[in-house]
């Protein structure tokens, strides 16, 4: 029997977390290796010199250690929910340039040494554009959840995260329906599950993914 790939991720990581959907719901098994990221296994740095999560290693040794390339790599395999059909690549390049450029600089500002509240309002362009798409079709390409939400939604979690009470405030209103509905979804539940950092040195065991009754 093949083994199974193995996936280094960050439970926490938004990359990480788009590829936990895909692969959730196109059901493809795993072995699933959380990273403690101030100490990342060699073995994913062998892998992948880049050293970020989320990597995927397949049993033929091929590595594939972009997130939105693992989502089409699992969802070629299997696509029970036509996820595929519901791209939007200029929308998801949008939210992977210009939105993560000021959500990093409003969530980590003393690291970037801007100011926050400039960003912040750069990111709420990007959401506004979003609350416009769900609030017309329920979801971003349609009625129906596809990759272009799942490749966006955990970063929109993100910057929600960052100052919940202001977040609160703003006037998005199906937005935030749209995203308490993805985080409240049993998918999402499926792939947020806490496992311990993995190493070989300390005998932590990886965890199988995803996770069966």
């Amino acid at each position: 029997m093949m083994p199974d790939p193995v996936l280094y991720s960050f439970r926490r990581c938004p990359y990480a977390m788009r590829a936990r959907l895909a692969l959730a719901i196109s059901e493809t098994r795993c072995e699933l290796r959380e990273v403690k990221l101030s100490a990342k296994p060699a073995a994913m740095l062998a892998a992948s010199a880049k050293g970020t999560v989320p990597v995927l290693v397949l049993p033929d040794g091929a590595v594939i250690d972009q997130s939105l390339d693992i989502m089409r790599w699992a969802l070629a395999i299997r696509d029970p929910e036509s996820w595929l059909a519901r791209d939007d690549p200029d929308l998801i390049g949008a939210c992977d340039g210009p939105f993560k450029h000021a959500l990093d600089r409003y969530k980590y500002p003393d690291r970037h040494g801007d100011d926050p509240q400039v960003h912040r309002e750069k990111g709420l362009e990007f959401l506004r554009e979003i609350d416009r798409r769900v609030g017309s079709a329920g979801q971003l390409c349609g009625s129906a959840l596809g990759f272009a939400d799942a490749a966006i939604v955990p970063f929109v979690r993100q910057f929600a995260a960052v100052d919940p009470a202001w977040f609160a405030t703003r006037a998005l209103p199906d937005l935030k329906v749209w995203l308490a509905n993805h985080l409240d979804s049993a998918l999402w539940q499926a792939t947020m599950v806490r496992h311990a950092p993995w190493s070989p040195q300390i005998g932590a065991q990886s965890a199988d993914f995803p996770k069966t009754e």
